[in-house]
Order: structure tokens, then sequence, then C-alpha cells
């Protein structure tokens, strides 16, 4: 719940940025933070899909920052677009950043790495939800080159709490799959209770 009301008032104190200009210097300091290529859809995600720059400013400030190249469209093999920080682009990072307010740039790079940790572990992590008669399994599954680290499932009486068990376990697969093993590693065989005669 504290969350929540910190999220809300962390949005009341940021709304979207509007202006193109400081768009582009926000978007210029991401990236310089990042310092590597991000995908075209990535970046759109993290700046206009987190509500911290409009949509419309994100959109004029990216066909400015790509024609006086501060930005570079660069194409990977498999025909991925991505976003490279030219040394215009650094330069402005670095000399415009503070016409900038700092609660933008954290906001914005905290959002992005909260991005790329989510993208992380969704790709190690797969989870289905699997309808039964009555109920839901939970079919978690950790990936690893070659093999599995864990398939499971776990019952769930209805969609809900299936889909809230599945968020609770994407928040930190790692230590969910840590406990698991520990619980593994510490269970011991019940003791028998001998009765005296």
């Amino acid at each position: 719940m504290q969350e929540e009301n910190m999220l809300k008032m962390s949005k009341m104190a940021t709304p979207p940025i509007m202006d193109p200009h400081t768009a582009n210097i926000l978007i210029c300091y991401l990236l310089y933070k990042i310092d590597k290529p991000v995908r075209v859809n990535h970046l759109y995600d993290i700046a206009v899909g987190s509500d911290i720059i409009n949509y419309f400013a994100y959109q004029d400030s990216i066909a400015y920052l790509t024609e006086h190249d501060s930005v570079e469209l660069r194409r990977k093999d498999d025909e991925t677009e991505y976003y490279v920080l030219t040394e215009n682009g650094i330069r402005t990072a670095k000399e415009l950043r503070n016409y900038v307010g700092k609660a933008y740039r954290d906001k914005l790079v905290s959002a992005a790495f909260h991005y790329f940790a989510r993208i992380k572990r969704e790709s190690e992590v797969k989870i289905n939800y699997i309808p039964l008669k009555k109920g839901y399994y939970v079919h978690v599954r950790c990936l690893d080159i070659g093999d599995d680290l864990l398939d499971m499932k776990l019952y769930a009486p209805d969609y809900s709490q299936a889909k809230y068990l599945g968020e609770q376990i994407m928040l930190n697969p790692a230590g969910f799959y840590g406990k698991i093993l520990d619980a593994a590693f510490s269970n011991r065989e019940e003791p028998f209770e001998l009765e005296e005669d």
C-alpha cells in the first residue's frame, strides 16, 4: 500500500515531459547512463510506457535526435533496430543534463533498469496458467542453457489467485528457486516418537 502511495506521489510530482527539447536531453542522458545500444521498441516502452515522456514529445525528440546526429539508428543481423548514442549525444547528456530536474533523470534511468530486469526475468522464467476442472495449475519453468533448472506445477483454486502467484514468483525468480533449494536441503525426516510401555 505504501509503495502504491509513493508511486502516485511520484507521478504527480513528475508529470510527463511535454517539451521535445527536454525530452532530447533526457533521451541522450538515458542512453549515456545505460551505455549500450537500446532496441527501438524498448526505448519507447521505457520513455512513453512509463509515463515519463509524452508520446508526441517523444516522437518529435527521436526525429530531431536522429536528424541532427545525436542518436543513430542501427540494424543488427537479425534486422532488429537499435538506437546508439553518438558523440553529439554524449556531449548533450554531459553538458545539458542539469537543464532537466534530477527527479526526471533518476525516474527515467530507474524505469530503464526495472524494464531490462523484467525482460531478463521473462527470458529466464516461463509461467503458464493451465485450467483444470476446479482451479488452475501455475506451471513454472526456470530455464538454463540446454536444460531446465526447475519445472513444477503449483495449484491455485482460481485464475486470479493463479495469476497473483505467478506475479509473485516473477518479482524475484532467483529468490523463489533458492528458497525451494533451501527447503529441499534443510528438509528432515520426521522423528518417530517411541512410547514407553
